[in-house]
């Protein structure tokens, strides 16, 4: 197989790379009197706490029957106990496997089945929901508010369940301390760590086996590109799923083992409550998907700042310049006021938004990667990183583009490195199809410049066919169209050979301005012709139609696209 363009990182892997659960266990020694856990405007758990939760759930694992290379399952909004749970799993050497509670029950039986689980922790919604006579093989469902039985088919889980505090004191008679914490070693890199059933666009997830290794391999390269900015006891929120490999990575494991305070929010993530725990809590870095930043400052920022007078002024040398900066301080205090960066992923930053953030001076950047990566591919700090562009390759890890002219013509982008998965479980094929000669064939097109800064096109699954054979990229045209007016947001589609725009429109904007529907169809032909004017022939669209709610979305709020062609 030839590939034209590689790039490899600058750190080669270590031929013995370091436990990963032993990071878990010096964190928690290391910041033992400090604040961990916090459900916003709820309770928090110190590390020591922490600690005694984990030494409780091994004693449970322990006294049911548990053994390391068992599967346990957990499934819940984000919750200082879902992180509980988490580490309580893997310090053990048991396998996690992490499901995202927006998926419905059938999903989630289908997971817990598929996966082998022998234990299921679940939150109160997804208690609620679930079916355990579709998930036979489970030994127990175990309530993640209070570690309570929701199910059990083993005496042994119920005996250790009702003694759990006698055992624990029998194990410790005098009282937990520091030197009581020691952790499941695990004896190869290549072990399997947890299985993440990919939430995807595009039909029934797939079970990425993640080892040890790529655990680390993202660890390493988080210490690397934000140690030197974040500190033990500096606050971060948790947005995103920890279910998710974006938000469990970056959101969760490493500012845990950075001794960093986590607040969950606990509820549905919308740019209201955000913003105001982003001003309560004062966080140290920000991640996220691009949705919720472009929501803020497409509503908080840009309308001040897009009136012709203010418009000329930022133009002008002195003043232009004095301008972007008072601008920059005060999109930085709508964020807390305190962080070192915003790292996006998980789709395209609009690119309107990125071109005004960039203007100002403000410390945002992109990164890219996939489940299969657990997560990270690309990245950049944002004071080195390229205007559209993912960033370059991380720590560990190579791309390649695999197109005869890599620069101008966009490929397939390939990756390998630390961060692969072994495979997909119990998927032999998928795997072969996916994993080539060590290469995971991301199925997503880009190209590469001289320095390495990697640009995406789009998902190949997604590339649509002119009528001319030319090849479409709906999310360029995608882009554009979702920075024009009462655009909340879109998606193109092909019918035939036309192309069609479906919006879903900024309604409380248009009921804030007195827009009705007709008047609300018209600025939608309007944004048509702007939009085709800007556009190569092909690239036209015939028609935007708008849509009455929301589209529907993976929880890492992607578009569902199957949903809509």
């Amino acid at each position: 197989m030839n590939y034209n363009k590689s790039i490899l990182s600058k750190l080669a892997i270590p031929e013995q790379i370091p436990s990963f659960n032993a990071y878990i266990e010096k964190s928690i020694i290391d910041h033992w009197d400090l604040d961990a856990l916090t459900d916003y405007q709820g309770a928090t758990l110190q590390y020591k706490d922490v600690a005694r939760k984990i030494e409780k759930m091994h004693i449970l694992f322990e006294n049911s029957g548990v053994k390391p290379g068992d599967k346990i399952a957990i499934c819940g909004r984000n919750m200082s106990h879902w992180a509980v749970a988490f580490l309580a799993t893997m310090t053990y050497g048991a396998v996690a496997v992490p499901i995202l509670h927006e998926f419905i029950p059938e999903q989630i039986h289908n997971i817990v089945n598929h996966s082998d689980a022998k234990l299921l922790f679940v939150g109160d919604v997804v208690a609620k929901q679930i079916d355990p006579e579709e998930m036979k093989a489970i030994e127990g469902i175990i309530n993640l508010p209070d570690f309570s039985i929701m199910v059990s088919r083993s005496e042994k889980l119920t005996f250790a369940r009702e003694h759990l505090n006698e055992l624990f004191g029998k194990k410790f008679p005098k009282y937990f301390r520091k030197e009581h914490v020691s952790y499941f070693r695990e004896a190869d890199s290549e072990d399997l760590a947890l299985i993440n059933y990919t939430s995807g666009t595009t039909g029934f997830s797939k079970g990425v086996m993640l080892p040890y290794r790529a655990l680390w391999g993202n660890l390493d390269f988080a210490n690397h590109v934000l140690g030197k900015h974040i500190k033990p006891g500096d606050n971060t929120i948790s947005i995103l799923p920890m279910a998710h490999m974006y938000g469990m990575a970056f959101e969760f494991i490493y500012e845990f083992i950075a001794g960093c305070h986590i607040y969950y929010l606990t509820r549905i993530p919308s740019p209201a409550i955000v913003a105001q725990a982003f001003t309560d809590i004062r966080p140290c870095v920000i991640i996220a998907v691009p949705l919720i930043i472009e929501k803020i400052i497409k509503k908080k920022v840009l309308p001040k700042v897009s009136s012709a007078p203010v418009k000329a002024l930022l133009k002008t040398p002195v003043v232009g310049t004095k301008l972007k900066a008072k601008i920059c301080q005060q999109v930085y205090e709508a964020f807390g006021g305190r962080l070192y960066e915003i790292i996006v992923g998980g789709a395209a930053l609009n690119q309107e938004v990125e071109q005004f953030l960039t203007d100002i001076g403000f410390p945002i950047t992109v990164g890219y990667g996939a489940t299969e990566c657990a997560p990270i591919i690309t990245y950049d700090d944002w004071q080195d990183r390229a205007v559209g562009s993912c960033g370059r390759a991380a720590i560990h890890m190579e791309v390649n583009i695999n197109s005869s002219d890599p620069q101008n013509i966009p490929g397939e982008i390939l990756t390998r490195g630390c961060n692969t998965m072994l495979g997909y479980y119990k998927n032999e094929e998928a795997t072969r199809e996916t994993l080539v000669d060590g290469w995971y064939h991301t199925g997503d097109l880009g190209i590469i410049d001289e320095e390495g800064h990697v640009f995406i096109k789009g998902r190949s699954k997604n590339m649509l066919l002119g009528a001319s054979g030319q090849n479409i990229y709906p999310e360029e045209i995608e882009d554009k169209l979702g920075s024009l007016a009462y655009v909340s947001e879109c998606l193109v589609v092909q019918r035939g050979d036309k192309l069609v725009g479906l919006v879903y429109p900024d309604l409380e904007e248009a009921k804030k301005n007195g827009v009705d529907t007709k008047q609300l169809h018209n600025i939608m032909e309007q944004n048509r012709n702007e939009l085709n004017a800007t556009q190569p022939t092909y690239q036209k669209l015939s028609i935007i139609e708008l849509l009455d709610k929301e589209f529907e979305k993976t929880p890492k709020k992607s578009i569902k696209r199957y949903l809509y062609k």
